[in-house]
C-alpha cells in the first residue's frame, strides 16, 4: 500500500505497460485514472480495466495529442477525486519506414503523439499539482531508444530523445514545487506492440541475442519501477531515466 489514497493517472493504459502500471498503482492502494483512446476495443477494454479496480477506478477518454482533450482528462480526475498526485506518459505509438520514405504525415503522427502528448500530460498535470501546493510525481515511459539508434524508426527515436532532455528540463523548472520528473526506458518488452516480433521465432531470436538476460521482459516489471517513482520512497529522485531492459543498452552501446 506505498501508493495508499494517491491519486494516479495512467495515459495509454487499455493494454501493455500502461495496464500494468495501473494494476499495479491500484494494488498498491491509489486511484486510478485509466486512460484510452476511444476507438475500436480499447474503450470496452479500458472499462473492463477499470471494473477489477472497484471504486479506486475510473476510465477517461482522450487523445493525448489534444490540449481539449488532455485538459478535460486531468479535470474529470480532479472532479472525481478532488486531486491528481502521480501522472504517467505511457501513451505512444511507434512505425517502421526507411528514412527516405517518410512523409511530413508520418513525422508529425509520431512525434504529435510521443513528444508533444508529453509535453501536455506534463503540463496540465503540473499546473494542477502546483495549484494543489503538496508536490507530485511525473512519470515518462520512454524508451531505451532515447539512447540508442534504431534503423527505421527515425520519428519514434527522435520523439524519445526528445522526451529525455524534456524529462531533464522539467525535473529542474519543477523542483522549487516539489515535484519529482523522470523516465523509464524499457527494451524489448512482451507487450502487444512486440506482438509480431514475438510471434516470429527468428525475430524473436534475433531479438533475444542483443539481450544480456536472454529473455523479453515483463510489463509487471516496468510497473514495478514506477511503483517506485510514484512512492514516497522516491523523494529525493528526478532527473533520470531508468532502463529496464535486461542489459540491452549497454550490450549494444558496449563498443
Amino acid at each position: 500500500m506505498r501508493l495508499k489514497d494517491k491519486v494516479a493517472l495512467v495515459t495509454g493504459a487499455s493494454s501493455g505497460i500502461g495496464k500494468a502500471i495501473a494494476e499495479r498503482f491500484a494494488a498498491e492502494g491509489a486511484h486510478v485514472a485509466v486512460n484510452y483512446l476511444p476507438v475500436g476495443a480499447q474503450e470496452a477494454a479500458a472499462e473492463t480495466e477499470v471494473t477489477t479496480f472497484g471504486v479506486t477506478g475510473i476510465a477517461v477518454s482522450g487523445d493525448v495529442s489534444r490540449r481539449d482533450d488532455v485538459e478535460q482528462m486531468v479535470a474529470t480526475v480532479v472532479q472525481r477525486f478532488g486531486r491528481l498526485d502521480i501522472a504517467v506518459n505511457n501513451a505512444g505509438i511507434e512505425m517502421k519506414k526507411p528514412f527516405l520514405d517518410l512523409t511530413d504525415e508520418d513525422w508529425h503522427k509520431i512525434l504529435s503523439v510521443n513528444l508533444y502528448g508529453a509535453f501536455l500530460v506534463c503540463q496540465t498535470a503540473a499546473r494542477q499539482m502546483v495549484k494543489q501546493g503538496q508536490g507530485g510525481k511525473i512519470i515518462n515511459i520512454s524508451s531505451v531508444h532515447e539512447d540508442v539508434p534504431f534503423p527505421g524508426y527515425a520519428p519514434y527515436c527522435v520523439s524519445k530523445g526528445g522526451l529525455r532532455m524534456l524529462m531533464r528540463n522539467l525535473a529542474l523548472e519543477l523542483a522549487p514545487y516539489q515535484i519529482n520528473v523522470n523516465n523509464i526506458a524499457p527494451g524489448a518488452i512482451a507487450t502487444p506492440i512486440n506482438q509480431q516480433v514475438l510471434d516470429d521465432p527468428q525475430a524473436r531470436a534475433n531479438a533475444i541475442s542483443e539481450i544480456p538476460w536472454g529473455r523479453f521482459g515483463k510489463p509487471e516489471e516496468v510497473a514495478a519501477v514506477a511503483v517506485f517513482l510514484a512512492s514516497d520512497e522516491s523523494s529525493y529522485v528526478t532527473g533520470s531515466t531508468y532502463y529496464v531492459d535486461g542489459g540491452l543498452t549497454q550490450q549494444v552501446t558496449k563498443y
